[in-house]
């Protein structure tokens, strides 16, 4: 009797189990749907700003491949609701922009806007804007590409010591020498400023005039060198010698990410 009332006991204890297992499992299966629908919608957004950026791109006359976007922060659907994300990022490779009737070429621009303010209203209809507080941008420029806008034949530029570098050849006073030496970069009024004080010629003939003529060529390539328009209204801040490149720093604030309508 003992044991057919313990067996009695046994299998309602089971069939509460078995009930918060089978509950555990759905809310796990719940929470993998709205991770996976949220996920969706992220995708979507990302998909409609890659749109926006690639026009951007067009509207400057200038060319990359498809811009890829990533949607920060976690869950996505709870910013949708917020009206505001925390962190965008966008990359753009192969960027060929117009310089003067030149070609830069910019191998890859990084882009994180923060604090992204779009109301679900905007995002339903397609009207209205998408504004960042800030974005941060870095890009490189390639050397070929700047040694170009200067117009030297032969001229070549590179990164040594953490400075840029020059190597040219020249003719003084009848006498073919190679120039090298290094330059101070900065940013001046939107432009990268290239100023070319210490040039040396191994060879070069020991008159005033040589020293002049090497003078002059130094100051023919010190320019301020125009970039090409970067997206999202973006400022130049700092340029810097990398062994990959010129490597440029920019940032905006209260920036239009898309607008429509």
């Amino acid at each position: 009797m003992a044991e057919a009332q313990a067996a009695y006991e046994e299998r309602p204890r089971r069939r509460g189990r078995k009930v918060l297992i089978g509950l555990v499992v759905l809310l796990l299966v719940l929470a993998g749907l709205l991770v996976v629908a949220d996920r969706v919608a992220a995708g979507v957004a990302e998909r409609a700003i890659a749109d926006q950026v690639k026009q951007q791109v067009a509207k400057q006359n200038a060319q990359s491949a498809a811009p890829k976007v990533q949607v920060g922060g976690f869950p996505f659907l709870t910013q949708v609701l917020a009206g505001k994300y925390e962190h965008i990022s966008i990359v753009l490779t192969d960027v060929q922009g117009p310089v003067q009737g030149d070609t830069v070429s910019v191998p890859r621009l990084d882009v994180d806007a923060h604090n992204v303010k779009a109301s679900l209203d905007t995002l339903r209809s397609g009207q209205g804007e998408v504004v960042a507080e800030r974005v941060d941008g870095r890009g490189t420029i390639t050397y070929d590409s700047l040694a170009k806008l200067l117009d030297r034949p032969g001229l070549t530029l590179g990164e040594q010591g953490g400075k840029l570098a020059v190597t040219a050849p020249v003719d003084i006073l009848g006498v073919k020498l190679t120039v090298v030496g290094t330059a101070d970069v900065a940013v001046n009024d939107g432009k990268v400023a290239l100023r070319f004080n210490d040039l040396n010629a191994a060879g070069l003939p020991n008159v005033p005039l040589a020293r002049t003529l090497l003078a002059n060529y130094a100051k023919g390539i010190s320019i301020d060198v125009p970039l090409p328009k970067l997206p999202f209204q973006l400022n130049v801040r700092k340029v810097e010698p990398r062994p990959e490149g010129l490597t440029v720093t920019a940032d905006a604030r209260n920036v239009p990410i898309s607008s429509a309508g």
